[in-house]
């Protein structure tokens, strides 16, 4: 089965990312625009755009498949965020006659969950974290001196960095029981929580998978761990100083994992190293195309997109483990719409300048350009900056000279941020743990006579 014409059911940068490749294999592209985009660079690129409404209704599935059968579009391709991981939209696509670009309804339902993807993991002979679900503050207590502190507190339909509450002493946990339940009702209309024991010294690393319901393959390992509040700001490829054997290790247990759901897609199985003890854990998946799958089509040659539609097409995967060559080094900053030196406060308005640098081993993934509306109801990522080289020492200095190269003007955006992190010594040695950034912001702050 060719596909001929995909609805994007998405906005911003990732929206320009599948046109892009839709165009490129042939594929008619209709964007799903809200009142927010119809003049955006996306809306300019699709060959049609169809009306959605207001920006909400990126999050109703049945909107989107009515929409996608009255442009007669045979597919729908989710992005991430918004719907890419809703078993309601796979269903609702699937009763429609129509290809949902992504897993399978019953594979998100199964990694959606956080403790039922903990408990296939372990069936699956992942290590996965001490702990399990709470339902009161006791309970939570005697579980959290069963496991040792501190201690997170984990929404069990949480995604996205939300939903996590790291806890550190006994007297603070039946708060944050509390309070993380009401925030998961609330968020995600499901109000159970479960606890893991807490690696101050963790190193977020993830693996890319890619499956055809009857194979997966890994295409190589990133490191995500410069993260502020659980939300990643950089990511590289491949992770560095990791020691091969613990590299080969995750990479097998992320494909073991994929098997034992019969995987079609792409998705991403995540985990977190103790930098301390050695080791890792099963932290989640997700099941839909990542932020900073760029780094690892540096390191791999690959478009992912095209190998995700492909997938969904009905075809094999046109490559065994063997053949999935990597090499090389990238290296992704994520540049968003937000305030640094204002404690991160979100920077809605309009873009007044937007330039961007080009050169080997550049790539610069945006929507932006001059008089681009940046509303303040959706994600603040404005545009993502990613270097490559032949190795860790060349791509760095490839993105060092990039940051330095973006302009963009009329909001406030975190590219400052990125040229100092990526000028730190200890970001430079590579390895950092997840709590690199907020040490190097403290460390900004004493530098000011200001706190945090």
């Amino acid at each position: 089965m060719m596909l001929r014409r995909v609805l994007v059911a998405n906005r911003g940068e990732i929206a320009v990312r599948i046109l892009r490749t839709c165009r490129t294999l042939g594929i008619e592209t209709v964007l799903a625009v809200s009142g927010d985009d119809a003049g955006s660079l996306p809306a300019r690129l699709a060959d049609a755009t169809v009306g959605i409404g207001p920006g909400a209704t990126f999050l109703d599935a049945e909107a989107m498949v009515a929409a996608a059968r009255a442009v007669k579009a045979g597919a729908i391709h989710p992005g991430y965020g918004f719907l890419s991981e809703s078993p309601r939209l796979a269903r609702a696509c699937e009763q429609a006659g129509l290809v949902f670009i992504g897993p399978t309804a019953a594979q998100l339902a199964a990694v959606g969950d956080k403790l039922a993807a903990r408990e296939r993991a372990e069936a699956a002979g992942l290590p996965v974290a001490p702990g399990g679900r709470v339902t009161a503050a006791a309970q939570a207590a005697g579980l959290a001196d069963q496991i040792g502190w501190p201690v997170l507190v984990k929404a069990v339909g949480g995604g996205g960095g939300r939903g996590l509450r790291p806890v550190q002493r006994p007297a603070d946990l039946g708060p944050a029981v509390a309070r993380a339940t009401a925030e998961a009702r609330a968020a995600f209309g499901d109000d159970r929580v479960y606890l893991e024991r807490y690696l101050p010294r963790g190193r977020h690393v993830e693996v890319q998978l890619l499956g055809d319901g009857e194979r997966v393959i890994h295409l190589g390992d990133r490191d995500c761990s410069v993260q502020r509040r659980y939300q990643k700001l950089l990511e590289e490829a491949p992770a560095p100083l990791l020691a091969d054997p613990l590299r080969a290790q995750i990479r097998h247990a992320a494909v073991a994992f994929g098997k034992s759901l019969g995987y079609r897609g792409l998705g991403t199985v995540e985990f977190l190293v103790d930098v301390a003890q050695g080791g890792f854990f099963f932290l989640e998946m997700n099941a839909r195309i990542q932020v900073e799958h760029p780094v690892t089509e540096a390191v791999s040659g690959l478009d992912l997109v095209a190998e995700q539609i492909a997938v969904a097409e009905g075809r094999p995967l046109r490559l065994a483990q063997d053949d999935a060559a990597l090499a090389g080094h990238a290296i992704e900053c994520r540049i968003n719409a937000e305030d640094p030196a204002a404690g991160f406060r979100p920077s809605p308005g309009i873009v007044t300048r937007a330039v961007f640098p080009a050169g080997p081993g550049i790539r610069v993934d945006t929507h932006l350009q001059a008089g681009t509306a940046v509303p303040p109801g959706y994600d603040s990522l404005l545009a993502k900056v990613i270097a490559s080289g032949r190795d860790r020492a060349e791509a760095l200095a490839r993105l060092r000279g990039a940051l330095a190269r973006c302009e963009i003007d009329g909001v406030a955006t975190t590219t400052g941020l990125h040229a100092a992190l990526t000028a730190d010594p200890e970001f430079g040695r590579g390895g950092v743990d997840t709590g690199y950034l907020p040490r190097l912001l403290d460390r900004a702050l004493a530098a000011t006579g200001e706190s945090r």
